[in-house]
């Protein structure tokens, strides 16, 4: 299993930017504290192996994206909007949100919010000048934002304006989809305490400091600075003032996390657990050592332990695999020196693609936990979103027409891999910048410490073999994975990488509405292949635009057919081990928890 991360909303796993860690080979550790607590007024939860919090402030930097931070953040800081699947279905969660009604212009120019009468557990009122606070935060510090993509927020809010203390209106420079504004953009909103935060370095709480562009990059820098200190977490004053169900109790380096119920709480969630224990692990091995002696209420196997679920349930656990929101892929370099001209061709695309038998990898080395996955949007779950193309996948598995494909475009198969024989620019040639004599062989920097994806790898080899392609495997930690295949062009020196994975749990988990302005864009923020297409942005930007779902079935149909990435399985983000007695709550989708909504129905 493991973790899934967020880039903004959206998240890989490895994940949307962190680090996976299925089958890590690492020494194991258990928990500290003693037996299960389903008879008490609290929960221990298993966090993903080997990949502990480290960030406590509700805005995201590029170094603390997983997952597990931003679940904890949400618990103690609730976002204006809360988007989650924790009903069973992706859609708003008023309950564990700031924010009652969102009404955008009939021009789809701008949008009322309007807050709900609550207040930080200091006793003060959160209002929009609470919200003015993060925006102003953000636009003087937008570049070392996580959630930033240039042209998107707050690029295109050309203005935010109080109203009044429970309602606020956010001005666009064009006419945008509603759900999409809603969706991925105002769900980044996290009010956040003004009155306790607006201070710099050395000083007591200055009132409006945030509202220059000066005393917002020092209020970004001291809450940054403190938020470092992971030791504090517990004892630092800026970090009691909240407005979520929960405080924190302990926040060790280690990577352990006490939460407690907020007494003081006055939202729509909450909390029916007092206490919850959020327990590291350096292996999953030893998670499920845990879970056997009864020291996890709620936890995960690996899908290749799916044939010991007699045995979790004889101990009082039920199994639930946790469906992620997300797709799964490798994505090329199209600026790789060697490769690059070759992944630009469309039909060298479509031979990689049909050489990837996804139905045998979902079935035989994910143990039936993956669904095969044909284009951008995720098809774990049902939705409007995605095309008839993409559904009926445009380029089913068959080494046989792969090898056509080649054939007919002026490859020949020597010594069991293809030759580029004919090279030109006509129909019947190799393609532009394609050399006589270059070979159809590919490398992949994958994530290590993974038996999931070693066995992925080792099955695509042998598949791509059969339409005479190499596929070259080198491994390393999945955070060296991110680091050496960056975006790039031709020229540099860390542009020799040619294909990437690193994402056994999901690559790139969305938001609610799962657009691919940053991954397929051309520039986007986690385009890592340097991919462009005129068509695609153009999409992109409809389906971003327009609240018909068509302008997103759209998108999907194109770039499914024009394959930026090689798709792969989606598996599911977890497969969960529950202790019977917990309920109250769907897993969310989007790869989030959320303590609030768990309870004891046993007691």
């Amino acid at each position: 299993m493991s973790p899934a991360c967020t880039v903004a909303r959206p998240r890989w796993t490895l994940v949307a930017g962190a680090a996976v860690c299925v089958g890590a080979l690492l020494t194991g550790c258990t928990p500290s504290s003693g037996a299960s607590s389903a008879s008490s007024d609290s929960i221990n939860y298993a966090l993903p192996a080997n990949f502990t919090p480290n960030w406590i402030l509700p805005i995201g930097t590029a170094a603390h994206l997983n997952t597990n931070n931003i679940s904890i953040a949400a618990a103690l800081w609730e976002p204006l909007v809360a988007y989650d699947g924790s009903t069973g279905q992706i859609s708003w969660n008023k309950a564990a949100s700031i924010a009652t009604a969102a009404d955008f212009a009939p021009d789809g120019k701008s949008v009322k919010v309007t807050l709900g009468n609550r207040h930080w557990s200091d006793g003060r009122p959160l209002t929009t000048r609470d919200v003015e606070f993060w925006f102003n935060l953000i636009k003087a510090n937008k570049t070392q934002w996580a959630g930033y993509n240039p042209g998107k927020a707050p690029d295109n809010w050309t203005a935010l304006e109080r109203v009044d203390d429970h309602h606020f209106t956010i001005s666009f420079d064009r006419a945008y989809s509603n759900k999409w504004m809603l969706a991925n953009e105002l769900s980044l909103i996290t009010p956040l305490p003004q009155h306790a935060w607006d201070r710099t370095a050395g000083s007591a709480p200055v009132s409006d400091a945030d509202r220059t562009s000066a005393g917002a990059k020092q209020v970004w820098a001291y809450l940054n600075t403190a938020a470092k200190d992971i030791s504090g977490y517990a004892t630092n004053a800026l970090w009691k003032t909240v407005s979520g169900p929960y405080t924190v109790r302990s926040f060790s380096t280690s990577g352990k996390v006490v939460l407690s119920a907020n007494k003081r709480y006055d939202g729509g969630e909450k909390a029916n657990i007092a206490t919850v224990n959020l327990l590291p692990f350096t292996t999953p091995a030893a998670e499920e050592n845990a879970l056997r002696s009864g020291q996890v209420d709620y936890g995960y196997i690996d899908a290749t332990d799916l044939d010991q679920k007699d045995s979790f349930a004889s101990r009082g656990y039920t199994v639930k695999p946790w469906t992620g929101w997300a797709i799964t892929y490798m994505p090329y370099n199209f600026n790789n020196p060697a490769m690059g001209a070759v992944f630009k061709q469309l039909y060298a695309r479509q031979a990689v693609q049909m050489s990837i038998d996804q139905t045998s990898l979902a079935k035989v080395i994910f143990n039936g936990t993956a669904v095969p996955g044909y284009g951008p949007v995720p098809q774990a779950q049902a939705s409007d979103f995605v095309s008839p193309v993409q559904k009926g996948n445009p380029y089913p598995f068959s080494t046989s027409s792969a090898r056509a494909l080649l054939t007919d475009h002026g490859w020949t198969e020597q010594s069991g891999v293809m030759v580029c024989t004919s090279p030109g620019t006509s129909a019947s040639q190799c393609g532009a910048g394609i050399a006589r004599g270059t070979r159809f062989q590919m490398k992949v920097l994958s994530q290590s410490g993974s038996t999931v994806t070693d066995n992925m790898m080792s099955a695509i080899q042998s598949s791509l073999a059969k339409t005479g392609i190499g596929f070259s495997i080198k491994t390393a930690p999945v955070n060296s994975v991110l680091s050496q295949t960056p975006p790039c062009t031709s020229g540099q020196a860390d542009c020799s990488w040619q294909l990437s994975f690193f994402g056994t749990a999901g690559s790139w988990y969305f938001s609610a509405f799962p657009t691919g302005d940053s991954l397929f864009q051309t520039k986007g923020g986690s385009n890592f292949g340097n991919y462009s297409n005129p068509e695609v942005d153009r999409l992109i930007n409809a389906s971003t635009t327009s609240n018909s779902a068509q302008a997103v079935q759209d998108y999907s149909a194109a770039v499914a057919k024009d394959l930026p990435v090689i798709w792969l399985p989606e598996p599911d983000y977890q497969i969960s081990v529950i202790k019977n007695g917990l309920g109250g709550f769907a897993q969310d989708s989007l790869a989030n928890f959320h303590p609030a909504q768990w309870e004891w129905t046993n007691k």
